[in-house]
């Protein structure tokens, strides 16, 4: 019995053509990222539920340039390795959590890299100091250049040979 969702996704398939799955790089739900300016490779969580990404980061100073907003933070991985940042504040995103009140985060525009891929993106940073992973990577990152196995953990190693050394 044909549906009407079979023949949607027939009609979708014959105009759009194939998805072509072999130019995407699969990552699992668990991986590290080599994070630019400084080149801190830091634990993430691959997160499809989440738009943007977030940053652990401590001792975050909001402070003016020439009369911009920025942010100057520390960055902490899982071995202890410290680097201090500062970056210009793109905005300000209003963030609801699941256990709490809505606040505001400041987002700042970092290089990634995540297997082989490099990228900048909105990052809004957060003290993660409760969690188990220092970053999560959303959908904003993730879009249009990986596929997520939830299977899978630590299966696309941070190198990337377009970063920043």
């Amino acid at each position: 019995m044909v549906t009407k969702l079979g023949i949607v996704l027939v009609l979708a398939l014959w105009f759009l053509g194939p998805l072509d799955v072999s130019a995407k790089e699969v990552v699992g739900w668990v991986e590290k990222a080599r994070i630019h300016p400084g080149g801190l490779v830091v634990k993430t969580k691959i997160d499809t539920g989440a738009k943007t990404s977030s940053l652990h980061c401590e001792c975050s100073t909001i402070i003016k340039h020439n009369g911009e907003t920025w942010v100057r933070f520390t960055l902490i991985n899982y071995d202890g390795e410290k680097t201090t940042l500062e970056k210009k504040v793109e905005r300000f995103a209003t963030v609801k959590r699941h256990f709490g009140k809505a606040h505001e985060r400041p987002v700042v525009k970092l290089g990634i890299c995540l297997g082989h891929t490099y990228k900048e993106a909105e990052v809004n940073l957060i003290d993660r100091s409760g969690f188990n992973y220092q970053m999560l990577i959303g959908r904003s990152f993730l879009r249009e250049d990986f596929l997520v196995d939830p299977s899978a953990t630590f299966v696309a190693k941070p190198e990337c040979k377009n970063s920043p050394r």
